[in-house]
């Protein structure tokens, strides 16, 4: 394989290898490794039988974004794979692409064997980089591909509920199932490109191997404290959660655009980071592959100050306080789900029709014994929703018992009255289904405005 890596001129002098050759020559070692393979095939085939199984059990994953959905459409399907796979398949991937990239090198003994063969460290770093970027790209269209196919196969190309409650229609809903996954790529890439700094700077260390999934895994336990919604948003992992703005009747796009630009930033700085690391590597000293010294300098102090950079900016261009879940906004996001899902309830039920405008839906929220200017996530959040049905003088009342977490999702648990929001099961045209406002999930935009 090596002489077909060194072109030689008539004279007889070599040049270096282009980057389009080093880039084929560095998929195909990828693609010949067994556990890559095995990957590949299992990203492929898995979401689609996991979907289909799970579509067809009596027991939901309803405490997994859309995952109370998955019998009435295949597109709830590839969300809740997308929820996991942003917890834990894409990081691990990365790890076992991108992290090992370099490393196997290292492993292996073979750099200057490589070096002969290419003659440029520039071409080296720009083919392994795209050939990395290339199989996870395969990865990623696997899961995305396989967990549609499979949830639509076994459920069918149903209209999808979104967020607040509305239904989108089943073109609309894989459109965003599709862009949500796209948008996942951005924080993937972040992951790939600090699999690509930990290769280059621990060399054979198993930490280079393993340092995405640890910063994803430190992302997601951030995530999961009361952080300033500035600090929350400038995490590179925040993408992989920010998807679900895509979903409501008008999308939250604020928080997705950011997270996806702040993803892009770090994928670019990492990858910086890596290639002047690769340039500077001593490939004559077999023992030079990596110190934590070099890790910290080159590594982590770059990174902490771009955390803070772009935690300043954020706060700075979005004036984002707090935590960013503020008694308006729950209230606000309460009642436009309620009014939706009111009028999905009386189609089913065969109700004279009514229209959200005309519900005219409300809700006062509390959090604990707070009941003016409550904020922040909790389960202890206590919602009753009023509204008015034509020609009814009467006030309907609806009361909800709230769990917000600290990323701004809510599930609502129905708490009464039972003929409204109890459990029971209603027709609709794919089957018996419980009654669409017993429980529901919802979203708190954090950059949201509190008038309205």
């Amino acid at each position: 394989m090596t002489a077909t890596m060194t072109p030689v001129h008539e004279t007889g002098a070599t040049r270096p290898v282009s980057v389009a050759r080093g880039y084929r020559f560095e998929l195909v070692k990828l693609i010949s490794q067994w556990r890559i393979r095995l990957v590949i095939l299992a990203c492929w085939i898995a979401p689609a039988l996991f979907v289909a199984a799970v579509s067809q059990q009596s027991s939901l994953p309803v405490d997994t974004l859309f995952g109370r959905w998955m019998h009435a459409t295949g597109w709830a399907g590839p969300l809740v794979v997308l929820g996991f796979a942003g917890t834990w398949a894409l990081p691990l991937l990365t790890s076992l692409v991108a992290g090992d990239v370099f490393a196997s090198e290292d492993r292996l003994g073979t750099w200057r064997h490589l070096l002969v063969a290419v003659r440029s460290p520039r071409r080296i770093f720009a083919a392994k980089a795209l050939a990395s970027l290339t199989v996870i790209l395969l990865l990623v269209a696997g899961l995305v591909c396989s967990s549609a196919v499979g949830g639509v196969v076994a459920v069918g190309n149903q209209p999808l509920v979104g967020l607040d409650g509305h239904l989108l229609t089943a073109g609309d809903a894989a459109g965003n199932v599709f862009l949500a996954w796209a948008c996942a790529l951005a924080p993937t890439l972040a992951l790939a490109a600090i699999g690509l700094l930990g290769s280059v700077t621990l060399g054979r260390s198993p930490m280079g191997l393993l340092l995405p999934a640890l910063v994803a895994l430190t992302m997601q336990l951030a995530q999961m404290l009361p952080l300033p919604v500035a600090v929350r948003l400038a995490l590179p992992g925040y993408a992989f959660i920010s998807w679900n703005g895509l979903f409501t009747s008008t999308a939250q796009l604020g928080p997705l655009l950011i997270g996806i630009a702040v993803s892009l930033v770090w994928a670019g700085v990492a990858t910086a980071l890596a290639y002047l690391l690769f340039l500077r590597r001593d490939f004559t000293n077999r023992a030079d592959d990596g110190s934590p010294r070099r890790s910290l300098i080159v590594g982590v102090l770059p990174l902490a100050g771009l955390l803070v950079v772009t935690v300043g900016v954020v706060a700075g261009a979005t004036e984002a306080r707090g935590s960013g879940i503020e008694q308006t906004k729950v209230q606000r996001s309460v009642a436009t789900a309620f009014a939706h899902l009111y009028r999905r309830q009386t189609e089913e039920l065969n109700r004279p029709a009514v229209t959200e405008k005309q519900l005219k839906a409300t809700a006062a929220c509390t959090k604990g014994n707070v009941s003016d200017g409550a904020e922040g996530p909790g389960n202890d959040w206590r919602c009753v929703v009023s509204w008015h049905l034509p020609d009814v003088a009467a006030t309907g009342t609806a009361i909800y018992q709230l769990d917000v977490t600290p990323d701004g999702r809510y599930v609502a648990d129905g708490d009464g009255p039972k003929e409204v929001n109890g459990y029971f099961l209603v027709r609709t045209p794919i089957g018996d289904a419980p009654n669409p406002l017993w429980q529901f999930d919802g979203n708190v935009e954090l950059l949201g405005t509190t008038k309205g």
